[in-house]
């Protein structure tokens, strides 16, 4: 194979996000066509590809070796499951599904048939981010103690009721558990956590408090909320400050990346600022996509199992779902 070629499942912003990024900026790879939502014909026009108007016609097709996700997240599974019956590779937008039972069902579809899964999660292909992380594995912080993870954002309640959302913990703040796998390269044995609404009346959570434990003893909380008073702290959006035997390490993941040692705080990498607002689509924004579809796609041609696998996808959903389970049971909640 010499090029993959792609076509999308969602027409919503990430639709549009991998869109871009699948004709723009990733090589060896082609995108072909576009289906699922009643925005779907305009993207598809857009991108100057075809329009499927249904995601059974899409898999159908022979021109097509691989698909990317964007549907709510509870199409998740039935769409993995419906692709990896066509014999599509599969990038999957976060979270990979919703249950425990689903993603082992989607992970195993894919696995009988010799099919790649990857997870999405830009955050690890963030330039701060990955400075971050070579910092730690060059131990100039020593031995991670603690970390504290910080997701904050102001939303209109009009567009926080959603029940795609599935909460806000496992639809957006699931970068942070993530994150915290990567970095520690250890995994979560007890949750506790704390959820609910306060401004925002809703099926789901918009405000969640997490704390974990990881096997090698490393404490870490998750603090995520949609219903943040404005002006929103500084560098809230994406925020981590990570404790180390011998050091420090402040990162916003849309900013500066400092390293405090006992020399005092340096500066080790700042990104340059964009408008998410008013420019969805700037390559600043967009270069973490582009790393991450790449890989997707240098996956498949190289014949090897993705950066990001469905087993990840899989470790930080459960650990949101243990936080909900102690939210529930007033219990911290053992994993493994």
């Amino acid at each position: 194979m010499a090029q993959v070629r792609i076509g999308i499942i969602g027409a919503g912003f990430m639709g549009k996000t991998h869109a871009e990024v699948a004709s723009r900026y990733c090589h060896d790879a082609r995108l072909v066509a576009i289906a699922g939502g009643k925005r779907a014909p305009k993207l598809a026009a857009e991108y100057q590809v075809d329009f499927e108007g249904s995601v059974e016609n899409l898999l159908d097709r022979d021109d097509i070796d691989a698909v990317i996700i964007t549907t709510p997240h509870d199409c998740h599974l039935p769409q993995g499951l419906a692709a990896a019956q066509h014999g599509k590779h599969i990038l999957m937008e976060k979270p990979i599904g919703t249950s425990l039972p689903d993603i082992d069902q989607l992970i195993d579809a894919c696995s009988r048939a010799g099919l790649n899964l990857m997870t999405a999660q830009t955050q690890r292909y963030r330039d701060g981010n990955r400075v971050a992380k070579s910092l730690i594995d060059s131990g100039a912080i020593g031995r991670i103690r603690m970390v504290e993870e910080v997701q904050h954002a102001q939303l209109p309640a009009d567009i926080s009721h959603s029940t795609e959302t599935c909460g806000r913990l496992l639809g957006h703040g699931i970068h942070s558990p993530d994150r915290l796998r990567w970095f520690l390269e250890d995994e979560a044995e007890w949750v506790c956590g704390f959820s609910g609404n306060y401004a925002i009346q809703s099926p789901h959570e918009n405000s969640s408090m997490t704390l974990i434990q990881f096997s090698r003893g490393v404490m870490a909380t998750v603090w995520v909320t949609f219903e943040s008073a404005p002006p929103l702290f500084p560098t809230s959006a994406f925020h981590a400050r990570i404790i180390g035997e011998k050091g420090l390490l402040d990162i916003d993941s849309y900013g500066m990346v400092k390293l405090g040692t006992e020399n005092g705080w340096q500066v080790m990498y700042e990104q340059e600022p964009f408008d998410f607002q008013k420019d969805p689509l700037s390559p600043v924004r967009l270069k973490s996509f582009a790393l991450q579809d790449q890989e997707f796609v240098d996956s498949i041609l190289e014949n090897r199992a993705p950066a990001i696998t469905g087993g990840d996808g899989r470790a930080a959903v459960e650990i949101v779902l243990a936080a909900y389970q102690s939210q529930q049971t007033h219990r911290m909640v053992h994993i493994g």
